[in-house]
């Protein structure tokens, strides 16, 4: 044997053996960790405790609060099933097939991950509005989209769409090929194969995606302001309600800003559930 191969059974004790200096560089790290904590962690918690829970049901009772929760709910809930129905196709287009301008796709579909909300609602604006490239000839036709309940759920699948095409397409190319090419060998369809053998195995993913993307669309302002407005009743989502309430009863504005924290928090907790779920699985399938 020689001495490099009795070397290396010692450099992983050395590194992996827990002791003292262990200990002292995980109380190293959470000193140095402590000022990034505290500054996201009191902001959060300064705003659950301004918050009364007599104030909060007095407020919900509003019908300020009452709309802007319910539009929030029904476009929010619209925008993720769009997002799911014509999202799933593309998702299997980039996971299962090469073809030119695959590259230029997919950064078109991260693209509203970085750009600028406010970017998003004027490119949505020019597009369809009265003299957008669309929107012109929808008016032609007495069809109307800016400032209406149609236009929020746009401006929310514009900004929260990639999120799911994202991670669908990494549910996809995680599945076991060989199962897929079993079924067609035996006689399935691709559509029989992506129902009953695809889709199945990716769904913690797929369910994961559709939660962040409802979360995103949740919380959306700047698109939705710039093409959708802010008119109460008709397009002021929680987002808009909480900027008007800041300027005129702040009690709204923070009821409304305590209830998207629990969503947000409540969605992570889901999310993070879905993943381990699937950790499990694939733990399990190579057992």
């Amino acid at each position: 044997m020689t001495e490099r191969a009795i070397a290396r059974p010692r450099v992983r004790e050395s590194a992996y053996a827990p002791g003292l200096p262990r200990k002292r560089g995980a109380a190293v790290l959470m000193l140095a960790s402590a000022p990034m904590v505290l500054f996201l962690l009191l902001p959060l918690v300064a705003l659950v405790l301004r918050v009364s829970p007599a104030h909060m049901l007095e407020n919900l009772a509003s019908p300020q609060v009452a709309q802007a929760l319910g539009l929030s709910i029904t476009t929010t809930a619209a925008a993720t099933v769009l997002t799911v129905l014509a999202g799933l196709p593309t998702a299997f287009l980039l996971a299962r097939h090469e073809f030119p301008g695959r590259g230029l796709v997919s950064t078109l579909l991260d693209l509203p991950l970085v750009l600028p909300p406010a970017v998003a609602g004027i490119a949505l604006l020019i597009t369809f509005g009265r003299a957008g490239i669309v929107g012109q000839h929808l008016s032609q036709a007495g069809i109307q989209l800016t400032f209406t309940p149609v236009a929020v759920v746009l401006a929310q699948v514009f900004v929260a769409s990639p999120f799911f095409v994202k991670s669908a397409v990494s549910g996809l190319l995680a599945v076991d090929r060989e199962v897929e090419q079993s079924a067609s060998v035996d006689g399935a369809s691709p559509l029989q194969v992506a129902r009953m053998i695809t889709l199945p195995l990716c769904w913690p993913t797929l369910l994961g995606g559709a939660v962040m993307t409802w979360a995103r669309a949740l919380g959306e302002f700047g698109a939705t302001i710039i093409f959708a407005g802010n008119m109460p009743g008709r397009t002021q989502t929680m987002p808009l309600a909480i900027y008007i309430g800041f300027e005129m009863n702040l009690n709204v504005a923070l009821t409304l800003a305590a209830i998207l924290l629990g969503a947000s928090f409540v969605v992570l907790l889901l999310v993070k559930g879905v993943l381990q779920l699937r950790i499990r699985d694939l733990d399990s399938r190579l057992a």
